[in-house]
């Protein structure tokens, strides 16, 4: 393949991630500007996320154009900060507790959640360690019994908040990724299935989870309380129709949907824009997952090809998640529809996978050296 042919490859694959992403966005910014038509400040949701937003876009561009070998290098250094950050939110002088839940540091007028941070910082951190050690990954110990340790430094505290959510998401793409570097199936299986068991144990034992998974076996019958939140989802979606009530003429806005404008914002694109729109998110976030699926190949060495496995799998599995939940696939979880749901920090680390995976698709299309070790 010349250069013209690697230029214009490269320039397709850019257009692949960057027009679903803006889409994306532009359509929660839409949904957003509808969502605070009939309160005190109509615009609030929409400023507020517009500044993130300028935010999320430096955060992105930095990840696109910083040198990844440099991610590499500072790995440890992101992983411990983050880790401190984790264990901040969980003392009640500094973590801020909403709905029971202590998810939240602020930071003056800024409240942002350290578990979106742990998202990114686990990705770069996995990563490091797999191809450090990818000569010794078929043994249990570094291969599998290791990894796992990394996974738990990140998913314990979260799950403390807790946010069972976030530690699903986080445990899966870790496995994903340690599965992809090489571990045998049957010790992910054999490790997997307890570790299951347990977050099994955990929802049992904490009545407002266990109540949402009994709810969402029987939608019909607790309707007036503990799926409440899902049924109004479906009647929006029902209202909808095909092309939609239009924008700000949906009702479940009016209080009748919780968490219209976060977690279940899915919703109400469906109700306002109708069954279009919902089809144009599902082709969008697609796109986005084939595009770098696709260019997979070209990594040159195992930590660029976990950085950008993990990055993508992040998005696509959190949306993912997100949708099953609002249309009833999946129990209720605190799980926001990424660069759609109202959310600053959670923004931020969507824009930032994206810089991630345009840096490692501008590096795989020029022509590199590979240095002894890296495949």
């Amino acid at each position: 393949m010349d250069g013209r042919d690697t230029e214009g490859s490269f320039r397709g694959s850019w257009f692949g991630v960057l027009f679903p992403v803006a889409f994306l966005t532009a359509l929660g910014l839409l949904i957003l500007m509808s969502a605070g038509a009939n309160r005190a400040d109509p615009y609030m949701f929409f400023s507020k996320q517009a500044t993130w937003l300028v935010i999320a876009l430096a955060a992105g561009g930095i990840a696109t154009f910083v040198d990844i070998d440099l991610l590499k290098r500072f790995s440890k250094p992101i992983a411990f900060i983050t880790a401190v950050l984790l264990v901040l939110v969980l003392i009640p002088q500094i973590g801020k507790e909403v709905n029971g839940s202590r998810r939240w540091l602020e930071f003056g007028p800024i409240v942002a959640q350290p578990s979106d941070l742990a998202k990114f910082a686990l990705i770069i951190f996995l990563s490091s360690y797999l191809y450090d050690n990818q000569r010794k990954l078929k043994t249990f110990v570094h291969g599998l019994l290791k990894p796992l340790i990394v996974v738990g430094i990140f998913c314990v505290p979260i799950i403390l908040e807790p946010d069972y959510g976030t530690t699903f998401l986080c445990g899966v793409v870790g496995f994903i990724l340690i599965y992809l570097a090489g571990a045998k199936i049957w010790q992910i299986f054999a490790v997997f299935t307890p570790l299951f068991v347990v977050f099994c144990v955990m929802i049992y034992f904490n009545p407002v989870r266990l109540q949402r998974v009994l709810s969402f076996l029987d939608v019909e019958g607790t309707k007036a309380d503990g799926s409440y939140q899902l049924y109004q989802a479906i009647l929006g979606f029902g209202s909808g129709g095909i092309f939609g009530t239009g924008i700000g003429r949906g009702r479940q806005q009016l209080s009748f949907l919780p968490e219209a404008h976060t977690d279940f914002v899915f919703a109400i694109v469906g109700e306002e824009l109708g069954l279009l729109a919902t089809i144009a998110v599902v082709v969008a976030f697609a796109v986005l997952f084939f595009v770098t699926i696709s260019s997979l190949r070209k990594a040159p060495n195992l930590f660029e090809f976990s950085l950008a496995t993990g990055a993508i799998m992040m998005i696509i599995l959190q949306a993912l998640f997100n949708m099953c939940v609002v249309t009833g696939l999946m129990p209720t979880k605190g799980i926001s529809l990424p660069f759609i749901s109202y959310g600053g920090s959670n923004l931020v680390a969507m824009f930032a996978f994206t810089g991630l995976i345009l840096n490692c698709l501008r590096r795989w299309s020029k022509p590199t050296q590979i240095k002894i070790g890296e495949l």
